[in-house]
């Protein structure tokens, strides 16, 4: 398939998990795909390499979404790079911190929503000028925005957020004709879910969902590549659960 020939993509947190997969995922359709990372520069070279050894186009492009002009600067470094259009971004960057609402901190707090939040939105409204009619915008949102999942308050907040988020961008870019979409995974073993490296993690994820596998990022990069492409046309403003029928 190269639906997604000749477009450029953005894909935040792409280094590793469901960025990473969603990065390959694009490129397997055609597309040029920039490669953001914060700190994992070895990785998001391997991931760079990968779509080149299979004939396509990717680019590193680093920023530190924690910082206020994070955003602000990735945008920057994203139009130095692809010039006048960008056709795909997908917001996937973001951080979990588990505590209970006792043992929540300011900084974590904080820390999450800069990520989470306040990073895709102002990330969104300075990449807008070379965003045009056909561009979709993909958000990263979580079962955890939907249902209670142990002592992840914050970071469900942040999640619920992305999922109110979806609906105003997509109410106010309709008529650019610009599409935005989430997708919400459902627990997913990566680095941000390293609980189900456990027995005991395990058996609770498979114990929540209707399908009794774990997933893999290739699962939620599937719908990422789906959502980004013209086969979505019509879908906007709305968030998709990945999630093998979790909390049923």
């Amino acid at each position: 398939m190269n639906n997604l020939s000749g477009k450029t993509a953005l894909v935040t947190g792409a280094s590793r998990g469901i960025g990473r997969a969603s990065a390959l995922a694009l490129a397997k359709q055609g597309a040029q795909v920039l490669v953001h990372y914060s700190s994992g520069a070895r990785e998001a070279d391997a991931v760079v390499a990968e779509i080149r050894q299979a004939g396509g186009k990717a680019e590193k492009i680093a920023a530190d979404l924690r910082l206020a002009d994070g955003p602000h600067q990735l945008a920057q470094y994203t139009r130095d790079i692809i010039g006048g259009r960008l056709d795909i971004l997908v917001a996937n960057a973001g951080i979990s911190r588990a505590a209970s609402i006792e043992d929540t901190t300011v900084a974590d707090f904080d820390d999450l929503f800069a990520v989470n939040v306040r990073a895709p939105f102002f990330l969104v409204q300075q990449l807008l000028p070379v965003m045009c009619k056909g561009s979709s915008v993909v958000l990263l949102s979580s079962l955890a925005a939907q249902s209670a999942i142990g002592t992840l308050a914050a970071y469900s907040a942040t999640k619920g957020a992305i999922d109110t988020l979806v609906k105003h961008f997509a109410a106010a870019l309709g008529e650019r004709g610009i599409r935005v979409s989430a997708v919400a995974p459902g627990i997913v073993p990566t680095d941000m879910s390293n609980f189900t490296r456990t027995e005991a993690g395990r058996n609770f994820a498979l114990g929540i969902q209707a399908l009794k596998r774990m997933a893999e990022p290739d699962d939620v990069a599937a719908a990422v590549a789906f959502l980004a492409s013209d086969e979505a046309r019509w879908i906007t403003g709305d968030t998709l659960h990945v999630d093998g029928g979790s909390k049923l």
